[in-house]
């Protein structure tokens, strides 16, 4: 006899089958690999929807501007417009501009540089001073300077043993420092303003690094290194007696940040280049502008990279970010300023380098590398958000800035006519060669200009003519380059002041040696 099931008999079964299959799934994906791997998938796809991220098979998509970038504060503005590293729809680069935009944290240069050539990225971070050093390798991709992200305002520091006051005082010392890099170019920088080569120190110790050049010093193995920061003050803290000699916020305008793509990118990505510009632009102008943007910005920093919020708090204020204004300084775009610019630092240290035997002669041009077409499309107000760096505003100087112990001396020979105070071409050249760039570069820093002569004539006739000569050469640097009138001390020694060894101007040789003209640069 054949029995017919009930209909609550059918919806038991039916229910105790589905229950068997949902236990036997959810056994699937707890506890096999391949369930366990279904499961994370899931979940962060539900993630990435929620977050507005686009989804990714892993591999480049090219409809996506991948951005390379190291632990860094400079690089915070494309992080806060980006609202983050990952390319999404909360983004203010997709909602103003549609265009996706991806930030990859690189801090190893090697792996930096790889990931550009292989086109992993499009946009890569250099520094301009040392940029002649790679171009062996990076030359041959045509590559194109987009923006210039920022200047190192204390990022960079060269700390230094008690004892040690001034750049001067390294002659004879050994000193730590990474080749071919930004940490180098500081170093060159330093010498010059005292007169001094890399032959003149004891030892240059190479390092890997500038956290392997703290640590150098911190083991008493150097006199002096050129330091990150926060290494600078934590070795101050740590080593007794020792000292921040220098650091780029007085140096202000010689470390300067870039990004750059090759031609070829460039070529069919001229457009989303240039919706990036300018929105890195308006992000630099609401970070320099508005405390509650520069907090989000060090939270995002900080969230990207690892590092702690006060961190990255420190790392954006060791940096200018620079606005759409000093792009245009920098890029040569503005006929007034005569400030340094991209051209002439990666020109001047490209030859240094290349002296040094380590950059190529064949490298290219920096008109060649500079793009301009961003920054020229860029609709941008004016405004303090968006102008150019303005100058320090010095003081009017004090009796005691006269005596005030220097950071630097550098001696030059700026000939005059007997009894004249007058400069003449060949003076204004000297001037220029010898002087001009240092005190361009070390633009917070006040400059002080101290007139020597011989004993030939009377005391008070020679100290009234060489504080003469001095103020020749400050109106000289105050007209030719724009300089503050303020930023000058001027101070007429007369013959009281001979070089060592000829105090008694008794040779023609020592007479020349006291006829010269002291620059010094002072805090």
């Amino acid at each position: 006899m054949q029995t017919r099931l009930t209909t609550f008999s059918k919806i038991l079964i039916t229910a105790l089958i589905l229950g068997a299959i949902f236990f036997a799934f959810r056994y699937f994906l707890n506890n096999t690999d391949y369930g366990k791997e279904m499961k994370q998938t899931s979940e962060q796809q539900a993630k990435d929807s929620d977050s507005g991220v686009f989804k990714s098979d892993g591999k480049k998509d090219d409809d996506v501007l991948t951005v390379q970038m190291f632990t860094w504060g400079g690089y915070v503005p494309g992080l806060y417009f980006n609202e983050g590293a990952q390319a999404s729809t909360n983004s203010r680069f997709y909602k103003e501009y549609g265009i996706k935009v991806e930030f990859k944290l690189i801090d190893d240069f090697d792996a930096s540089r790889n990931a550009w050539k292989s086109g992993d990225v499009d946009l890569l971070g250099n520094e301009v001073s040392a940029m002649a050093t790679e171009m062996t390798g990076l030359g041959q991709y045509q590559p194109q300077i987009v923006l210039q992200c920022d200047w190192s305002r204390g990022g960079d520091a060269i700390v230094a043993k008690r004892g040690i006051n001034t750049f001067n005082d390294l002659k004879g010392k050994v000193v730590a420092v990474t080749p071919s890099t930004p940490s180098m170019t500081f170093l060159l920088w330093m010498l010059e303003a005292a007169n001094l080569k890399l032959s003149d120190l004891k030892q240059i110790k190479e390092v890997p690094s500038a956290i392997d050049a703290a640590t150098a010093f911190k083991s008493g193995q150097v006199d002096a290194a050129v330091v990150w920061s926060p290494d600078d003050e934590i070795i101050v803290r740590e080593v007794a007696g020792s000292k921040i000699l220098q650091s780029t916020k007085q140096a202000s305008n010689i470390i300067a940040d870039v990004y750059m793509a090759k031609k070829s990118y460039v070529d069919k990505n001229a457009d989303k280049l240039a919706k990036f510009y300018e929105g890195w632009m308006k992000a630099t102008a609401e970070i320099n502008t508005s405390a509650a943007a520069r907090q989000k910005a060090a939270k995002l920093l900080a969230q990207v990279t690892g590092i702690s919020e006060q961190d990255a708090a420190v790392s954006i204020n060791n940096v200018r970010l620079t606005t759409h204004g000093d792009n245009l300084n920098f890029f040569g775009k503005n006929p007034a300023y005569k400030g340094i610019t991209g051209e002439a630092l990666y020109t001047k240290m490209g030859n240094i380098y290349q002296s040094m035997g380590q950059a190529p002669a064949d490298r290219p041009n920096w008109r060649l590398m500079a793009y301009g077409a961003a920054m020229g499309a860029a609709n941008l107000p004016d405004g303090p958000g968006y102008n150019a760096e303005g100058q320090k505003v010095f003081s009017n100087p004090t009796a005691a800035d006269k005596t005030v112990p220097e950071i630097s001396s550098k001696a030059a020979s700026i000939t005059f006519a007997s009894g004249k105070y007058e400069l003449d071409e060949n003076a204004k050249t000297i001037i220029d060669l010898q002087f001009a760039d240092v005190a361009r570069a070390f633009s917070n820093a006040r400059v002080r200009i101290e007139g020597n002569t011989d004993n030939v004539g009377s005391a008070d006739v020679n100290r009234k003519l060489s504080l003469q000569r001095a103020e020749s050469v400050a109106k000289y640097l105050q007209l030719q380059y724009n300089m503050s009138r303020n930023r000058f001390v001027i101070v007429g020694n007369g013959p009281n002041s001979p070089v060592k060894g000829c105090e008694s101007n008794a040779t023609a040789e020592c007479k020349a040696k006291n006829r010269r003209t002291e620059f010094q640069l002072i805090n």
